[in-house]
């Protein structure tokens, strides 16, 4: 059987080097990107046999779209999955910055949805599974993180529009929003927020996150691999929130 092929953004750290080895260690080729080159590349000696792709650059730049849209085309000529993890976070004042300092990592990440959807549903004439990382700061919100949260809200409408407006292609579309996750992205100001006193306040002591814990990457490449699969084949449109019960009482 021809091996079926997946698009992981973000794939040199964090959610998406685990979707990445989750989704080859399940028989898949994947094609990884990342903007980190030197970490990417680590990630893709890893990878077990196959017919893997590998391309560094920004997914919000057009120009890296193309040559990704040429790799899949030259190397592939179809795709089942995209597994969009790439994302940034930084803290941006809300009314004190700059309307492009506000912008950037609104528009980097919007975009990059934007362009990796278009891109995969080019190749997806079968049909296929994309799945959005998002997070639960697309309903709930934080300090310093406008334009994140913003951002993050926008990907869960646009994950509802195109489930809508890819349906007739036999193509379905859902987000993942993750709660606390150990990840580097859990570094902020030099600060791991899963180690720090606040955190084992709130919600290991406390009791505003019923399991105590972070997750770990893997827990949420699993979500996007269940997604991708049969056993998901009715389910589109959705944003599936993993945070070990936060946003009950967050």
């Amino acid at each position: 059987m021809e091996r079926k092929k997946a698009l992981i953004t973000g794939a040199a750290s964090g959610i998406g080097k685990a979707t990445a080895l989750r989704f080859v260690s399940e028989g898949y080729d994947v094609f990884l990107n990342d903007q980190n080159e030197e970490r990417l590349n680590a990630v893709f000696s890893r990878l077990s046999e196959g017919n893997h792709l590998i391309l560094a650059g920004n997914y919000a730049d057009e120009a890296v779209i193309a040559k990704a849209e040429k790799l899949i085309q030259d190397e592939w000529g179809s795709l089942d999955v995209l597994v969009n993890c790439a994302g940034l976070f930084e803290q941006v004042h809300l009314v004190n910055s700059t309307l492009d300092e506000w912008h950037k990592i609104f528009d980097i990440m919007v975009n990059g949805a934007i362009l990796t959807t278009r891109l995969s549903a080019k190749f997806m004439s079968a049909g296929g599974s994309i799945v959005h990382i998002t997070s639960i700061h697309g309903t709930h919100v934080e300090l310093g993180a406008s334009s994140y949260a913003t951002a993050k809200a926008a990907i869960n409408q646009y994950c509802r529009s195109a489930a809508l407006e890819l349906a007739n292609n036999k193509i379905r579309v859902n987000g993942i929003a993750p709660g606390y996750i150990n990840t580097p992205m859990s570094i902020v100001n030099g600060v791991n927020e899963n180690d720090s006193p606040l955190f084992h306040q709130k919600y290991v002591i406390g009791d505003l996150m019923p399991m105590r814990r972070s997750a770990e990457p893997e827990e949420i490449a699993g979500v996007a691999f269940f997604l991708a699969g049969k056993d998901a084949s009715y389910i589109t449109g959705q944003i599936i929130v993993v945070d070990g019960g936060l946003t009950l009482t967050f």
